[in-house]
């Protein structure tokens, strides 16, 4: 399995799949923590792309598991870097979603002449307002019993924070308390994500990965602001003007309101935006459909 070593004692685990000389496509998957699946091929014609995945510091089978030392949007930013050079790649189309739509858009930032182009779903900025409405109660409006069932585990004195004490008891030494908070987690996010789901559907979609990572590394970042100054991404919007964006957002999405949306497609008027009757999840018939058909339509255009 390769890895690549990078800073902080991290090492990071990566695959290539495609054609050597199609469209160079790198992988920015969610969470932060999701780290990437099998599942997440289905989106590319590999006979006309190429295309990296990379499970991010901490995610998937990157190593130390779950680790939360040396782990902040500055180094995932070096590490796209350092897995770009060590292939030899000097540009790439980014493909990202919910996080990784936040950390696509940071490194283009950054780096606009690394990119090629972005496909973006699920937007989430990293701002304040967002960190809140997600765990200080916006969820109640919608999901009244599942944000009773997450704070059910908080007690009252540390209610205004249900953020912190959870990542409190995601690193306590007790095994079973850092997996039954990390559970919680998971299970907070997984109930929200879909139009439609049950309570055994969401249960067994978590025990399907090592939601532990998820879990203490959302915690990590949301309660750091994602590492960005306020506002970050609008504000330095303008450099990504001249790169082909577009944008793929559920309408009924819970997790990532549509607002962010339309905000970042109001930053960037070139960009083309679709919103679809779906939720969050990629996982979802409409927004898969849209992100497959985009990204033809963007290998061809960026090609």
């Amino acid at each position: 399995m390769p890895k690549l070593s990078v800073s902080g004692g991290h090492q990071l685990y990566y695959e290539v799949h495609g054609n050597a000389r199609g469209l160079p496509v790198l992988y920015v998957h969610g969470g932060p923590g999701g780290g990437c699946s099998k599942a997440d091929h289905r989106f590319f014609d590999f006979k006309k792309t190429r295309v990296i995945f990379f499970d991010q510091r901490g995610a998937g089978k990157s190593r130390p598991f779950a680790s939360t030392k040396n782990n902040t949007t500055d180094e995932l930013v070096g590490d796209i870097n350092r897995l770009l050079d060590h292939l030899g790649l000097e540009r790439v189309f980014l493909f990202g979603g919910s996080w990784g739509s936040t950390l696509s858009l940071v490194f283009a930032i950054r780096h606009p002449e690394r990119a090629l182009g972005l496909l973006l779903r699920g937007i989430f900025l990293g701002t304040k307002a967002e960190n809140d409405y997600y765990l200080k109660g916006g969820i109640r409006l919608y999901f009244p019993e599942i944000w009773e069932r997450f704070l059910s585990h908080v007690p009252r004195k540390a209610r205004n924070n249900p953020a912190a004490y959870y990542q409190k008891q995601m690193h306590s030494r007790s095994r079973a308390i850092r997996q039954a908070y990390a559970f919680e987690w998971a299970f907070y996010e997984f109930s929200i994500m879909k139009l439609h789901t049950t309570e055994a559907d969401t249960t067994k979609a978590i025990r399907s990965f090592p939601f532990e990572a998820l879990s203490r590394l959302e915690a990590h970042y949301i309660l750091r602001n994602c590492f960005l100054p306020e506002n970050y991404i609008l504000e330095n919007a303008a450099r990504l003007a001249h790169l082909p964006i577009s944008i793929v957002q559920g309408r009924y999405d819970m997790v990532c309101p549509p607002e962010a949306a339309f905000r970042l497609h109001e930053q960037l008027p070139g960009s083309r935006l679709h919103v679809v009757t779906a939720g969050h999840t990629a996982r979802e018939k409409p927004i898969e459909k849209m992100l497959i058909s985009e990204m033809k339509r963007l290998a061809r255009q960026t090609s």
